[in-house]
């Protein structure tokens, strides 16, 4: 059985079912190839989770039917779910065989949805979603995804995050995440992990875009 232990803290939930976390990362050409079963299942029925999870966000949130229809159209399709996987680094871990497609890469997020919720239940499918694809009117730039889609097809294509500090009460910490990727590095902080990899994303992303050859440091 693969360690998907690292997979485990990118998607902030940590499977009881070890094997039901490999599951949800064994594209069908894997499976095909290797045995075991894929995650064609989950991603049926993750599909279904995320169309209600995505319709109970934006009703919350007001609006025409038409609007929210529109909307809900918008984030399930297969672009914004590959995007937001690979901002996540979670397409690193999908179990293939040959090239991993696009179609590939979103049914991983809905695979995810699946393996979560049957796992833990609603609550944790829910933070999942929430955590990974912004509704509408909350939308902010989404630095990690800019800075995946510009470093694709170079011969670093991917960010490496690590947390380089950590400090405050448990009750109000502050991180300092340092992001790299083509020989640079930039740093950023947040009082979560995760804004904390924003940030620095941004900044490495801007370094990247200016040509900089130094790392930018808080």
């Amino acid at each position: 059985m693969a360690d998907l232990s690292a997979a485990e803290e990118k998607l902030g939930y940590v499977f009881k079912d070890k094997q039901l976390l490999e599951r949800c990362f064994t594209h069908s050409s894997y499976a095909n190839a290797h045995g075991g079963e894929s995650n064609e299942r989950l991603e049926f029925l993750g599909d279904a989770l995320l169309g209600f999870l995505v319709a109970e966000e934006l009703y919350g949130k007001g609006g025409s039917e038409g609007a929210m229809t529109a909307e809900r159209i918008r984030l399930v399709a297969a672009q914004p779910l590959a995007r937001a996987v690979r901002a996540a680094g979670l397409d690193a871990f999908l179990l293939h065989a040959g090239n991993a497609g696009e179609k590939s890469v979103s049914s991983l997020f809905e695979a995810l949805i699946a393996g979560i919720y049957l796992d833990g239940g609603m609550e944790p499918a829910r933070a999942f979603v929430r955590a990974n694809l912004p509704m509408a009117e909350e939308r902010e730039p989404n630095y990690k995804g800019d800075l995946q889609e510009y470093l694709q097809g170079r011969a670093e294509a991917r960010a490496v995050y690590e947390v380089v500090a950590s400090a405050g009460a448990p009750h109000a910490p502050t991180f300092t995440v340092r992001a790299s990727a083509c020989g640079l590095a930039a740093e950023g902080a947040g009082t979560s992990r995760r804004a904390a990899e924003k940030e620095a994303a941004k900044n490495l992303l801007a370094l990247l875009l200016q040509g900089g050859e130094q790392t930018i440091e808080l």
